[in-house]
């Protein structure tokens, strides 16, 4: 009995790769020009794959092939001495021709199935590819995702010209273990890296070299994305160690993975969101290669399982909380690499976002705190602790220090002294050398997380400091009962405000417990987020756009702030 196929699924694949691989073919002879070697790459698999596929309008088509000749010709002059590719911001990268040589791959075993009407475009791949291995099997990484993609470009290539030092290189690189927690986040805690590198790096391995363990990796990481995944169709980010975390990512990329794994294990929560991920449309070029490539894509879906009415969830390695009703979905975050570094950096958590709210289409994207003490930044939590159900504590303490005179032993008379860095600046003082006299500051956050949102208890305590709360909602609502204080700002003192998006909306009301009334208008001083001097040293900051309502006082303070969703009643 043949095997049953989902023929709209693969309608859907080679359209997305005709509206890509179509404008190509009808000028096969034109070289691209300013194309990367990454996305030459991806056009030769797209313009392979729609020749081979009965599916596509390309099927069969001589312009295809014309098309990808071309195509290859730039790629093979992209390529330098050592057989990496040339161009993009990592110079000499295997891992980035890693990412080319992967699709070379591909588009061999698709070409070199095709028979003879591609064996020009077979052989143009094999020198390419042959090129890159030298480079590949010495080369090293710089990230932890780029390991698995050099594996599996040493895989493909074993794939086609099989060679037991690809395997070995292979064997070296997984040795090291693959970097997923015990919850199923991978260290980079990327969904971006997830999706495009090591969720299919790592299945391409588990199938190449029969390496069940690998499959089950990927299948742990999509299973806790599943609790990532946002009302909007994002995947949460926030907790992120790479550039996506001040960014929404789509579930669109992990549709392939959710997809392959759903058929293969029967599950229906991963069907689920295999369905959502496709649920706007595929739009992606390369899928219908996979489809080819891993016949059981074709294959139908198992039933999707229902979406849960509620749910909650709490990441510890991450230190991230989410909450979700029919009402509200609510994510608390207290997982930042700052407290700990001291610095904000590439590959560390830095986001202060510490808290979203979805309330349909009332979106309240990020909650931040700015404190004025010492420059040091806004409030980032060293700690998040659950303190009874659906309630967590996030904390930070802050210290800043003032430097007595060098004991005499570590005086020098010509006063050239090194320059040291004590946390907060560099200086020739000698620091670690001097008796420290330390100012502290700590903010303790209570958060109860609701069915309709969140109630939030802010204990600044310390010195007298200004502080002040930044609430973003996303564009498209109004608010309403706050002050306006220009450039899409507006202040929040006595009484409640609300932000409406159509018929839904967010009310937030502010109390003040302890010390000074709270800001008014007049402050705008005040009445602002501060990134802290690592950002401004450089001219840069990491604040947010859209329209940010602004609560503000003099520390030590204590606030409490009611967030609430309203949404009308589903109609029955």
């Amino acid at each position: 009995m043949p095997t049953p196929l989902d023929h709209e699924f693969l309608r859907a694949a080679a359209g997305a790769a005709d509206r890509s691989a179509a404008p190509l073919a009808a000028g096969p002879g034109e070289e691209p020009a300013g194309v990367t070697h990454r996305a030459l790459a991806r056009r030769v698999k797209t313009l392979v794959a729609a020749y081979r596929s009965p599916d596509s309008a390309l099927h069969g088509s001589g312009q295809a092939v014309a098309a990808a000749t071309t195509h290859l010709r730039a790629l093979r002059a992209a390529q330098t001495a050592t057989g990496l590719f040339a161009g993009g911001d990592n110079v000499q990268s295997p891992p980035d021709s890693a990412f080319t040589v992967n699709d070379v791959c591909d588009a061999h075993v698709l070409a070199a199935g095709a028979g003879p009407e591609l064996s020009e475009v077979t052989a143009a791949l094999a020198e390419i590819a042959r090129a890159t291995t030298d480079s590949l099997l010495t080369g090293g990484a710089h990230t932890p995702n780029h390991r698995w993609e050099l594996c599996a470009a040493l895989a493909r290539l074993h794939r086609s010209f099989p060679g037991d030092r690809l395997l070995d290189r292979v064997d070296a690189w997984l040795a090291e273990g693959v970097d997923i927690d015990a919850e199923g986040l991978y260290s980079e805690r990327s969904a971006v890296y997830a999706s495009h590198v090591s969720n299919p790096s790592l299945l391409l391995l588990a199938d190449v070299l029969g390496r069940a363990d690998l499959r089950d990796a990927v299948e742990r990481n999509l299973t806790a994305t599943l609790d990532l995944i946002r009302p909007d169709g994002t995947v949460e980010t926030v907790h992120s160690r790479r550039q996506d975390q001040h960014h929404p990512f789509p579930l669109a990329p992990y549709l392939p993975h959710y997809r392959l794994l759903a058929i293969r294990t029967g599950r229906g929560d991963l069907s689920r969101a295999a369905h959502r991920a496709a649920a706007d449309g595929i739009d992606d070029p390369t899928l219908l290669a996979e489809t080819l490539l891993t016949p059981d894509l074709c294959r139908p879906l198992p039933a999707p399982a229902p979406e849960p009415l509620h749910h909650e969830r709490y990441f510890t390695t991450a230190r991230l909380a989410s909450r979700a009703s029919a009402t509200a979905h609510t994510v608390l975050y207290g997982g930042s690499d700052v407290p700990e570094h001291r610095r904000i950096r590439s590959g560390l958590a830095c986001n202060p976002t510490f808290l979203r709210l979805f309330a349909g289409d009332a979106v309240l994207d990020a909650v931040r705190l700015s404190r004025g003490f010492f420059d040091l930044g806004p409030f980032r939590a060293a700690d998040m602790r659950p303190s009874a159900d659906h309630r967590y504590r996030l904390t930070e303490t802050l210290k800043a220090a003032y430097y007595q005179p060098l004991p005499p032993d570590r005086r020098r008379a010509d006063g050239a002294y090194h320059i040291t860095d004590e946390g907060r600046f560099s200086a020739a003082m000698a620091f670690p050398d001097r008796p420290r006299d330390e100012v502290s500051q700590t903010t303790r956050v209570d958060v109860d997380l609701r069915e309709d949102g969140a109630d939030l208890r802010i204990d600044i305590s310390g010195p007298p400091v200004p502080w002040a709360l930044e609430l973003t909602f996303r564009p498209g609502g109004v608010p309403e009962g706050a002050a306006p204080i220009g450039d899409g700002r507006w202040c929040l003192t006595t009484g409640p405000m609300t932000y409406r998006a159509g018929a839904d909306e967010i009310r937030v009301e502010a109390t003040v417990e302890a010390g000074q009334p709270l800001a008014g208008p007049d402050r705008t001083d005040l009445l602002r987020y501060d990134p802290g001097q690592d950002h401004t040293v450089v001219g840069g900051t990491d604040a947010t756009t859209g329209n940010r309502v602004y609560i503000g006082g003099q520390g030590p303070q204590t606030l409490t702030v009611a967030l609430r969703a309203h949404r009308p009643a589903p109609a029955h």
